[in-house]
């Protein structure tokens, strides 16, 4: 075959036939094991989640068209294919893109004819050069240059080779945790001792700690390990799951006994340390013990340089140290940076959503006339008790702290109420309150309001704070997902933080918030998906302008050091228990709702605060900016459902807006309307102006009344119903017959198609 025909030949084939054909042949030759080094057509992302109402769809997960890994846990190139009608460097800067994500050096680019290949570890000079088919880099050399490039030599080499652990439910780390892992390894085996990763909330900490320690400790790097975390629920759930394959190498400290026979320690801070130095446990333990600490939740007590807790981080500090958290707190007075340094990964919140691992949210924020306004009492009034009330104007911060105000707290019960009953009212709830005081009162008045529900199971609203043994008992029941019960949960500081509440569907913010590290906190106990339940958003209802905070930089981005070290008053405890507060409480003070809108969660990642209508008109003439260029696109389309797809991928609220302008419309009339100042018509009047046509005519009896069925199909619910031909399995087309028997009645598959883009030309044609 001459050149000119294996050109011409090439030219005909499909991608994936340019891959089979021609790229993994050259791999395999230069090297690379087929089976366990080359993996083809690898998602390594889930998709976002666009919520539309009550229903969702996923947006396009990525997918790298190969990935090549020295070892399964050492990836180190990845190549992107494009078809033989492509140049050899079309693919180079989605890959790219991959690259950079996936932590990935190598970089590949073909169309079949020869590689491109850029090389990340080059810091300047020839970065990108072409290779001939025959001539791809061997493992052996990707590696050579992988450890040169990583400081990888043969007394580190055991350690960062090490595999991950791997079972039957084959369960093994997402591309981000993976590259938490190896960047955590690698800075290891080049003798950094304090490290931090910074992770969402919901992205999985403990299983890439698991994996951190799995690999040290089966290398034999790291012999004993201690694992600290400030909850018992944090210790437990990790020692059952996430840890149980360390078996009985593993203990949790308690009864304040130390037990020098294990390798692997997990423990409260509280476990291990004391007011006393006589209960300081962790000192029965010699300094040099343990050879690596991992630190859960490390920007809590161990961020706080006078704490009790840094006490046992400084004692053990010839070991290695990991921080992990979601929130690394940096204020005046606490640094995780100042002590464990900048993060050496950062995987966050944004990130998250946009892969489709974490739920996006929307905000319903709410105003309440007295917390914007203030109120002040006449003189001399007194409260229910009959304590006279002091002479001041009371506004936000006041309430629920030192005044109570009795009708403010069965209206936040109210619009709670109210959101469940239109969505579900069962979805898992937690409202956060001001103090244990603030979360009794909210439960009695959400026992009031959803009475029906609590006579039937008196833990339908329970109040979950840390001086009650009954709440906290019912903590595993609301996390369970199996568990029905407790539906809403009461709290103030107590499920903050560490709760993994994965089916968690409502966040109410009923406190008031400043500081950025307990907001994210809150903000987490709703990103978990959980698939199997049917969790895929969440929705925060926000009484206090807590929300304010996403539009601060600091939400997603990354830490700023502000630590100011030196003389200071100490910190003063989060107030839980409102005891030693004076409080007012004050009935006959009337309150009502002068604002309620919604805010959605952005493509970029921000919330929408425009008018929805204001947003939808620049989406859509960002795509089309005419309405006579949507008009023919839409024209064209074969399916309608493609164009509207790409545009919810643009960032376009359909659903909303539909809510908004109203549910009876089209998108076609509702994108016409809002973008292009267009009349709407209901689809019951496109509907109704098709059957005054002479469309149905021309088909016989029984396929006229096929059109029939879906044209009042699409007038019930929309144009993406009757595109699918999964149409045809329900009511009320089922009753005409079998799919198949249904598509003969038109002559066959493309002559049904061909019917139905007819009725849909008639649709958007019609007038009323």
């Amino acid at each position: 075959m001459t050149r000119d025909m294996e050109t011409i030949d090439k030219k005909v084939l499909s991608e994936r036939d340019i891959c089979t054909k021609y790229i993994t042949p050259a791999i395999v030759k230069s090297g690379w094991n087929l089976f366990n080094q080359i993996q083809e057509e690898v998602t390594f992302t889930k998709g976002r989640v666009v919520v539309k109402g009550r229903l969702f769809s996923r947006g396009e997960a990525k997918r790298v068209d190969f990935l090549l890994s020295y070892k399964p846990n050492i990836p180190i190139a990845v190549i992107e294919a494009k078809d033989n009608n492509h140049s050899l460097g079309d693919g180079m800067q989605q890959a790219l893109v991959y690259a950079e994500m996936m932590d990935v050096p190598f970089v590949y680019s073909t169309n079949g004819d020869a590689f491109i290949e850029h090389d990340r570890t080059i810091k300047s000079g020839q970065l990108e050069r072409e290779l001939l088919l025959d001539a791809f880099p061997s493992p052996e050399e990707l590696w050579r240059r992988y450890c040169s490039w990583k400081g990888i030599d043969e007394t580190n080499k055991p350690m960062v080779t090490q595999d991950y652990y791997t079972d039957s439910s084959g369960k093994i780390p997402r591309y981000y945790q993976l590259v938490a892992i190896n960047r955590t390894i690698e800075a290891i085996a080049k003798g950094q001792n304090r490290i931090l990763l910074v992770m969402a909330t919901g992205t999985g900490k403990t299983f890439t700690a698991f994996q951190i320690i799995w690999r040290l400790w089966k290398s034999r790097t790291k012999k004993r390990i201690l694992y600290l975390a400030d909850r018992n629920i944090l210790i437990d759930q990790t020692k059952t799951n996430d840890f149980k394959p360390f078996g009985s190498a593993m203990t949790k400290i308690k009864n304040r006994q130390a037990d020098k026979s294990y390798e692997i320690y997990l423990s409260l801070y509280q476990a291990v340390s004391g007011p006393e130095e006589e209960k300081d446990i962790y000192k029965q333990f010699s300094p040099d013990f343990f050879d690596l600490v991992i630190v859960d939740e490390c920007h809590r007590g161990s961020a706080a340089e006078d704490s009790a807790w840094r006490e046992i981080l400084e004692y053990f500090s010839s070991a290695t140290q990991i921080g992990m958290t979601a929130t690394p707190k940096e204020t005046k007075e606490i640094s995780n940076i100042i002590y464990f340094g900048e993060p050496i990964y950062t995987y966050s919140l944004r990130q998250g959503i946009d892969d489709g691992f974490l739920a996006p949210y929307k905000v319903v924020r709410i105003d309440i006339d007295k917390d914007l306004t203030g109120w002040r009492p006449e003189k001399g009034k007194l409260d229910k008790y009959g304590n006279e009330i002091e002479d001041r104007i009371y506004n936000q911060i006041d309430f629920d702290r030192t005044l109570v105000l009795e009708q403010r707290t069965q209206l936040v019960a109210k619009k709670i109420t109210e959101f469940l009953k239109v969505t579900n009212r069962f979805d898992k709830t937690i409202v956060f309150c001001e103090d244990i005081d603030h979360a009794e009162r909210m439960r009695q008045a959400l026992v009031n309001e959803n009475g029906d529900l609590v006579s039937q199971n008196r833990k339908y609203v329970m109040r979950i704070t840390g001086d009650n043994e009954e709440g906290k008992k019912e903590l595993d029941n609301f996390i369970l997902p199996e568990s029905p019960y407790p539906v809403i949960a009461t709290t103030s500081k107590l499920m903050n933080t560490g709760v993994d509440a994965q089916t968690c569907k409502l966040i109410v913010i009923d406190q008031r918030i400043q500081s950025m590290t307990v907001f994210k906190q809150l903000i987490g106990r709703g990103t978990r998906i959980n698939e199997d339940f049917d969790k895929y958003y969440f929705t925060i209802m926000d009484f206090k302008k807590a929300t304010e905070l996403f539009a601060d930089p600091k939400f997603d981005g990354e830490p700023v050091v502000i630590y100011n070290p030196g003389p200071r008053d100490p910190p003063v405890p989060p107030d839980e228990d409102s005891t030693k507060r004076t409080k007012f409480v004050v009935n006959d003070v009337p309150v009502k709702v002068i604002a309620e809108r919604v805010q959605y969660y952005g493509k970029d990642g921000k919330l929408i605060t425009e008018s929805l209508k204001d947003y939808t008109r620049n989406t859509v003439r960002k795509e089309y900016a005419s309405l006579d260029s949507f008009l023919t696109q839409w024209s064209k389309a074969e399916k309608k459902k493609l164009i509207l797809y790409e545009l919810e991928g643009h960032g376009l609220l359909l659903d909303a807006l539909a809510e908004q302008v109203g549910r009876d419309y089209d998108p076609f009339d509702l994108i016409c309307h809002v973008a292009y100042d267009r009349p709407p018509l209901s689809r019951r009047e496109r509907a109704e102006a098709v059957r005054k046509k002479n469309y149905f005519a021309k088909f016989g009896e029984k396929a006229r009344g096929v059109l029939a069925a879906l044209l009042d199909k699409y007038a019930d619910s929309g144009i993406e119903n009757i595109e699918s031909m999964d149409v045809l399995r329900v009511q009320p087309l089922n009753q005409f017959g079998t799919p198949l028997e249904i598509i003969s009645l038109f002559g066959g598959k493309e002559k049904y198609l061909a019917a139905l883009r007819g009725l849909e030309t008639q649709i958007y044609t019609a007038e009323a």
